[in-house]
């Protein structure tokens, strides 16, 4: 195959340079109860903020419903922030019109968590990694959207000769691979992993997880990974960052957060990751939360995971603990008052 020109320029960015930053993002909904009650907010994310370096892969967990596609979608301008800064590039594009955000796109690509609910049924593997590429540059010759095609399936693992086939045909990790070069075939800088292997088996994990951190060294972008599987995240990630109904409890290094967590809320989520060593994962110590998620519709006052934390004390319930450096570390940051 004849190794096509790059899609872009080359930028200024070097790797470990910071290409996004969060800011205090806001994501809330307002849900009405009852027929003619009064709207009330629904705190899907508060007070988010974070950054990421040019190929660097920062990872997002938490349990169910603690915002972490929220996030994603929010950074993609999916969804329209509530309040924050979304700087992508030096740029604020958070609240851009649709018109304004579509030259920031083929930077912005996501990977979804379904593979064949996110693939078009009606189209073939070659119309849907091509799509991206005809509505992005129109101008492209159709003999190159179709060689760029071609090499995208051969990067990810797909014969060339299945470019005529639908989605219907393929396993799931196949389906998986086609929504990978769909995302890849604009060469991002950017890529937000919503839970892309949740959905599979575990060899075909290993694979994806794989895939994916070969085509981020090739073509140094960054990603966003978000999962709730922490054996996955520690094989992927650089940093990590941990959420709880909607706000971040930690923020570090990913070996400095196994080895050492702070927050007591990351504490028992590691406690929970089974160990493959059978005689480590029999004798350790296990921290089991008591009680339930509180409704993000009535967030407790505070620090928000004051309800199940066993350290909590009476500062909890009055004060909103900062994300701060702890110690030494600045790059190191706990929302906690009582840090371990």
């Amino acid at each position: 195959m004849t190794k096509l020109a790059p899609l872009k320029s080359q930028s200024n960015v070097k790797l470990g340079d910071t290409i996004l930053e969060v800011d205090n993002l806001k994501m809330y909904f307002p849900i009405r109860q009852g027929v003619l009650g009064a709207a009330k907010p629904l705190k899907a994310v508060d007070r988010v903020s974070f950054n990421l370096g040019a190929g660097e892969t920062l990872a997002i967990v938490g349990e169910s419903g603690s915002g972490k596609s929220t996030i994603g979608r929010a950074v993609l301008q999916l969804l329209k922030p509530t309040d924050g800064k979304v700087v992508w590039m030096g740029n604020d594009i958070a609240g851009l019109k649709p018109r304004a955000m579509r030259k920031h796109r083929a930077d912005l690509q996501i990977v979804f968590q379904d593979p064949l609910a996110s693939l078009n049924p009606r189209m073939t593997v070659g119309d849907i990694i091509a799509e991206p590429l005809t509505s992005l540059y129109p101008k492209m010759k159709r003999t190159e959207v179709r060689e760029r095609v071609s090499q995208m399936m051969a990067k990810v693992g797909l014969l060339p000769q299945m470019i005529n086939r639908y989605p219907h045909e393929f396993s799931g990790g196949q389906n998986q691979r086609i929504g990978i070069a769909r995302a890849m075939v604009l060469e991002p800088r950017l890529i937000v992993a919503d839970e892309p292997v949740s959905a599979l088996d575990v060899s075909i994990q290993a694979q994806i997880v794989n895939l994916l951190e070969r085509l981020q060294e090739e073509f140094e972008m960054s990603m966003l990974f978000i999962s709730h599987d922490l054996s996955v995240v520690r094989h992927i990630s650089h940093r990590i960052m941990v959420l709880y109904l909607g706000n971040v409890m930690e923020i570090a290094d990913r070996i400095e957060l196994f080895e050492k967590p702070r927050h007591p809320y990351t504490q028992a989520l590691i406690s929970a990751a089974p160990i493959p060593d059978p005689d480590k994962e029999s004798s350790k110590k296990r921290i089991i939360l008591e009680g339930d998620i509180p409704s993000p519709l009535s967030p407790p006052s505070g620090c928000v995971f004051r309800t199940r934390c066993p350290r909590a004390q009476s500062k909890c319930t009055k004060e909103i603990p900062e994300l701060a450096g702890r110690g030494a570390r600045t790059d190191r940051k706990v929302a906690c008052h009582f840090p371990d």
